[in-house]
């Protein structure tokens, strides 16, 4: 088949007998249209599976033989847009056999014409056109339901991309939602502690203000008494309520951050290793300790009186949470954190020591308000509820993190993390100072709350030196410009218009020689990184006030 002929419609034409195809042929090549001739019906059925417009086949091809059948047989199997045009060429035989064949081929071929011969040619051209016609609207449904067919999977791609897109940025908002949802909740509970911090904290300040009072005026009074023990056990009940008292408010003080810590590079090893008896027996008998540490260890700032307060709390809490016993584990390791936003906690050094239990654990809500004062699940007077929050305020002030995990039934994890100092450890073991008598001294005492100042200045002329008592930094700064020569200035810091922290600065640059003690129950000093000044921490007994100035002060 020539170029030519592939861009015309194609005629199948089956007629075996005669001339009769080579005349239809020449027909249908007239009108325009590619005849092909079949030699007979199988090679016609091979040729209806190319793409054919028109079959035109003779009566008696296909009459008396299995050939009807077979050809019935591709009709049926055609897809549901094809109906192929078949044109029957008849003749005038009219027996009741041949009349039955046609009734039953017109129920068969149901797109099917009968032309009788002998034909005319404008009949056979326009009945063949006619039905080739026909046949291209079918095709061009094939090819529109072909297209919609195609259009329809491109769709479904589409839609199932656009569903995949969908579902991918619907998982990235669900866990950019989760996040902003940590991330607000840590948000929060660091601003419920920040406030619990500042009103704890200020709480703690009056209390230790009070407290000073207490014990500076019982210290002087145990002096003053008698040998009457009914009195002496009185006073020392009253004293030891006051040294309670002062324990609490340091660990409110720890909570909120606001405690003198005296830090230096501590072997975490050692202080653990040491602390081992006294562990053992806080727990008990019940509980089996379990000390793990890496080979390389290195020291960390810290506090190391603090530190054993803290592990020695976190001990206490592991064994009230195993009443049947258990294993309390003390593991100790190093770690080099990238940043950690949940710790909230710079890059850097860290050395972590971790206490774990095989207790009850704690649930979700609980875990939530661990570290919140005053919160216990300990029954009434089995506990204070501050264990963890100094803790937590420890980790916090010495620059590292605590971090709790729990669930009910598997136990509870505080690991508490802290930096790596810069220097070695330094030995825990030091030469106390003593209470030394020191030469009668001229010394400027200042605070604003008179109830205090009172009862230091009592202290104070109490062991034997001359004190002079005023209100305000002004005052003090008026007096000493006015010529008082002092030999050591006593301060409290938090005072209205100017500090002690301040006070201090001032006279400084005046009278560099001039010893100066800054009495306060706060760590966090404004100006204390341009001046060095000696710090007491309130509520101080005269003891302890006496073993200060005698740093100052020369001996007698």
């Amino acid at each position: 088949m020539s170029e030519a002929d592939k861009s015309r419609g194609i005629v199948l034409i089956l007629a075996p007998i005669g001339r009769d195809a080579t005349a239809i042929a020449g027909l249908i090549d007239r009108a325009g249209l590619c005849p092909v001739i079949c030699k007979n019906p199988q090679d016609l059925i091979e040729n209806l599976d190319r793409v054919i417009e028109v079959v035109v086949v003779a009566e008696e091809a296909i009459y008396g033989s299995n050939n009807l059948h077979v050809l019935e047989g591709w009709v049926a199997r055609q897809p549901p847009w094809s109906d192929q045009p078949f044109i029957v060429l008849t003749h005038k035989n009219e027996s009741p056999k041949l009349s039955a064949f046609r009734r039953e081929l017109v129920i068969r071929r149901r797109n099917g014409a009968f032309l009788e011969r002998p034909l005319q040619a404008m009949t056979l051209q326009s009945t063949v056109l006619s039905a080739e016609r026909a046949r291209k609207r079918q095709y061009e449904a094939r090819a529109y339901l072909e297209a919609q067919r195609g259009a329809a999977v491109k769709l479904e791609q589409l839609v199932s991309e656009r569903t995949a897109d969908l579902e991918s940025a619907n998982s990235k908002l669900q866990e950019e939602i989760a996040s902003r949802e940590r991330a607000q909740a840590a948000l929060l509970q660091a601003q419920k502690i920040e406030a619990l911090g500042q009103l704890v904290g200020g709480v703690a300040h009056d209390f230790n203000n009070l407290l000073m009072a207490v014990i500076g005026n019982l210290d002087l009074l145990s002096k003053r008494m008698g040998q009457d023990s009914r009195f002496g056990r009185l006073l020392d009940g009253a004293m030891e309520g006051a040294r309670r008292g002062a324990t609490l408010t340091q660990r409110l003080l720890a909570f909120a951050r606001k405690q003198e810590l005296q830090t230096q590079a501590t072997d975490l090893r050692a202080l653990v290793e040491d602390m081992r008896d006294l562990i053992s027996r806080s727990v008990g008998p019940l509980v089996r300790i379990e000390i793990e540490t890496d080979q390389e260890l290195p020291a960390v700032t810290v506090d190391p009186h603090q530190l054993e307060m803290a592990l020695l709390n976190l001990a206490v809490n592991a064994r009230d949470a195993m009443p049947s016993g258990g294993v309390l584990t003390i593991r100790l390791t190093s770690q080099v954190l990238v940043g950690d936003p949940q710790l909230g906690l710079p890059a850097g050094h860290y050395a972590v020591l971790a206490v774990m239990d095989t207790g009850e654990g704690m649930d979700t809500e609980t875990l939530a308000k661990a570290v919140e004062p005053f919160f216990s699940t300990k029954a009434v007077g089995k506990g204070t509820g501050l264990g963890l929050s100094m803790v937590f305020g420890l980790a916090k002030q010495s620059g590292g993190a605590l971090r709790l995990e729990s669930s009910p039934g598997a136990g509870t994890t505080a690991r508490l993390w802290l930096p790596v100092a810069a220097e070695p450890a330094e030995d825990l073991e030091k030469t106390p100072i003593l209470a030394q008598n020191t030469a009668r001294a001229k010394i400027l005492f200042v605070d604003d709350d008179p109830l205090i100042a009172g009862s230091s200045v009592a202290l104070l002329e109490d062991l034997g030196h001359e004190v002079t008592e005023v209100h305000s930094a002004r005052e003090a700064l008026q007096l000493l410009d006015g010529g008082f020569l002092a030999d050591l200035l006593i301060t409290d810091h938090a005072m209205p218009g100017m500090t002690g922290m301040e006070l201090a600065d001032e006279i400084r640059r005046t009278r560099p020689h001039l010893p100066i003690l800054l009495a306060t129950g706060y760590a966090e000093v404004e100006g204390s990184e341009v001046v060095a000044v000696p710090r007491l921490a309130k509520p101080y007994t005269q003891e302890q006030l006496a073993i200060e100035i005698a740093r100052l002060l020369p001996k007698r």
